[in-house]
């Protein structure tokens, strides 16, 4: 997915370049994150059933890297178009169509969730910070850095959204060169 010409699109083909750039670096993490989270596992099993100790710590730590996973695989998975769709609405039909459907979508659903999300998660993450809250299991770890996620991963979210946006525009106006292959998933 390249832009036609850095002019055509002026400012916003490098705002484009830049958000997806950085939305596959926030990929990058949330794959390592899923294979830190992995050996964590391992360790922890193994130190649990071998030596008979464990830590809710450990255990929280694996939600924690899930949860890194999933707020920064979200964008990157948006940006490579690998996204979720209604495949009655989308499949089979021609570049442009899907074009309009995912600018609708992006612009009517994506962004109003993001940033509903963005607004109800600031006073539960505020309130964490502030009480200092600490998992309620023996052990456990500080709960605000997961929950700052939520927020910060919606963020992150709808800023790769309006990439999106921006290159459904670009493509439907005639400025912007994009990949509209969609493969329909295995059933």
């Amino acid at each position: 997915m390249s832009a036609l010409s850095p002019p055509t699109m002026g400012p916003f083909g490098r705002f484009i370049e830049l958000v997806d750039r950085f939305s596959l670096m926030l990929g990058v993490i949330a794959a390592w994150c899923v294979a830190i989270a992995c050996g964590v596992s391992a360790i922890n099993a193994i130190v649990r059933y071998a030596l008979n100790i464990g830590s809710n710590a450990w255990l929280e730590l694996q939600w924690y890297l899930f949860a890194v996973t999933v707020y920064f695989g979200a964008p990157a998975l948006l940006k490579l178009n690998e996204h979720v769709r209604v495949d009655v609405l989308y499949g089979g039909r021609s570049p442009r169509t899907k074009a309009w459907i995912d600018l609708l979508g992006l612009i009517f659903f994506l962004m109003p969730f993001c940033i509903t999300m963005i607004l109800i998660s600031r006073n539960f993450v505020h309130d964490s910070w502030m009480i200092k809250e600490m998992s309620s299991s023996e052990g456990g770890l500080i709960r605000w850095p997961v929950k700052i996620l939520i927020p910060i991963g919606f963020g992150l979210l709808a800023l790769q959204g309006v990439s999106e946006i921006l290159k459904r525009i670009g493509y439907l106006s005639g400025r912007y060169n994009m990949d509209t292959h969609y493969e329909k998933p295995l059933q």
